[in-house]
């Protein structure tokens, strides 16, 4: 009996890292608009790099958010379907350490890859940013996205449903994380460098220090 997943939904990168949790906001906002049939996963892939290669290698379908450094203008979303994802290129998909075509190589090596992958990209504005949240625009493109997703995961069979206004729903990751949630209780600029305390580097500079 064949046990693999029929799709399985990633979205990817780090939330901590400004444009750079695009991934996560998308399968979160996905998550938030449609309910689906219990055959569609939904997962956080966030940075576990290889630790993904299990769900990956058991799914028949692979949909994935990503930032995705096009060299294009910030927010422009770009879609890649099957023989487009460069599994094999020496460049990278996305600017994440572990790139995610390790993940689909190893698959490919051994006979498990995915039989149809699909990869939502946007053009990120800002990486740098250490505590800093998505950049207008590209959170102006979350629920086109979203839409997107939702169309290509109907176009393989598994139409989701929308949800009502006031439907309960059993959040994806934890609440403390929900892009509300993380606004809300982000500090200011001016209570929390994010890109280098000033203060500390003037001591370094006053000790000599490079």
């Amino acid at each position: 009996m064949d046990s693999r997943t029929e799709v399985l939904v990633l979205g990817l990168g780090n939330v901590l890292w400004a444009d750079e949790g695009f991934g996560v906001r998308a399968v979160e906002a996905l998550h938030a608009a449609y309910a689906f049939p219990d055959a569609v996963l939904l997962q956080d892939g966030g940075t576990l790099g290889m630790n993904l290669y299990g769900a990956v290698a058991a799914t028949r379908r692979l949909l994935v958010f990503d930032a995705v450094d096009f060299r294009l203008p910030p927010g422009t979303l770009e879609v890649f379907r099957d023989d487009a994802v460069p599994a094999w290129g020496a460049a990278k998909l996305s600017p994440h350490q572990t790139g995610f075509n390790d993940i689909l190589a190893l698959a490919q090596l051994h006979g498990s890859a995915p039989e149809r992958i699909t990869v939502i990209g946007v053009q990120p504005l800002e990486l740098m940013d250490f505590g800093g949240s998505l950049r207008e625009p590209v959170r102006a493109r979350l629920a086109e996205a979203v839409l997107l997703g939702a169309q290509e995961i109907a176009g393989w069979g598994f139409p989701g449903r929308p949800r009502a206004p006031d439907e309960a729903i059993a959040p994806l990751n934890s609440s403390a994380l929900a892009l509300a949630a993380y606004e809300a209780g982000r500090p200011p600029v001016e209570d929390a460098c994010r890109i280098g305390d000033p203060r500390v580097l003037a001591r370094s500079i006053a000790k000599g220090e490079d």
